[in-house]
This record gives C-alpha cells, sequence and structure tokens, in this order.
C-alpha cells in the first residue's frame, strides 16, 4: 500500500509552509506500509522556540486554506519544542533543532520511501547544521572578544 493522492496532496503543501517559514531539514516519509493509523510523515525543525511555532501555525493555515483540512489534534504547543499536527492522513511533527538531533526520528523510518518534496523544501536539507556551525563561529568569536 502506499500514501493516498490527498495524503501526497496535504504533506506537499505542508512542506512548502514550513519551507516559506524557513523552516530546516523538511523531509516526509510514506509510513503506510508500516502504520495503520496514518499514511505519512513530515518531519521539519527549527533553531528556536518561537521559528517552530509559527511554522506550525503556517501549516495549519495553508492546510485549511488550500486544502480545507483541520487537524483532529494539535499537541506540544506549552513548550514549543515538538509540536505535533494529526490529520489522520497524515501527522506533521515540527521540532526544535535539539529535539529533532536528540530523537531522530528519520532513524525510525529510514525503511520507508520518501516522499518527493516541492523544490523549496528539498533545499532546506542540512540548513540545520549550517545553523549551528554558523552559531558556534559566532560564540567563538564572542568569546575572543570577551577574553
Amino acid at each position: 500500500m502506499t500514501a493516498t493522492e490527498r495524503s501526497t496532496e496535504l504533506i506537499t503543501v505542508a512542506a512548502q509552509a514550513a519551507a516559506d517559514k524557513l523552516a530546516h531539514d523538511i523531509i516526509a516519509y510514506d509510513v503506510s506500509d508500516v502504520l495503520s493509523i496514518t499514511d505519512a510523515f513530515l518531519l521539519a525543525s527549527a533553531p528556536n522556540d518561537r521559528q517552530v511555532k509559527s511554522i506550525v501555525d503556517e501549516i495549519e493555515e495553508q492546510l485549511n486554506k488550500q486544502l480545507g483540512a483541520k487537524p483532529v489534534r494539535r499537541e506540544g504547543d506549552r513548550d514549543a519544542r515538538w509540536i505535533l499536527l494529526d490529520y489522520v492522513d497524515i501527522v506533521v511533527h515540527v521540532q526544535h533543532s535539539e529535539e529533532r538531533v536528540f530523537y531522530a526520528l528519520e532513524r525510525l523510518w529510514k525503511d520507508c520511501p520518501e516522499i518527493d518534496l516541492p523544490e523549496e523544501a528539498k533545499a532546506t536539507r542540512g540548513k540545520a547544521a549550517e545553523h549551528a556551525e554558523q552559531q558556534a563561529a559566532e560564540e567563538a568569536d564572542l568569546d575572543g572578544e570577551l577574553r
């Protein structure tokens, strides 16, 4: 079994919305062969809590506006470190970059086929690592200035 056309459509809109809000490392998996509760997962991350929330809000707004889809469940808003949107056909995970590394959901789903995403979403791959390197360099410069 593969993800339905509806699921793929939802994933595409959600991925584009995440990319529009500068999410990092957007990837989607067709989990329909291993899970009966949903067809696909979308994973995205951001370097801070405010951006995580902004990405989730944009995904929710665009799915509603473009496809009339509303989540049946939204979890994790309080801390905004890992917010989950459950649309039944798809589940969206937007994580703070630290949680993304710690929980490594990609490892769990690496045997599932990837769903092709819009170019803007594909271009986000590796952005978390770039951001971490840039932040480390800025901190090193600041440490040097303080000494």
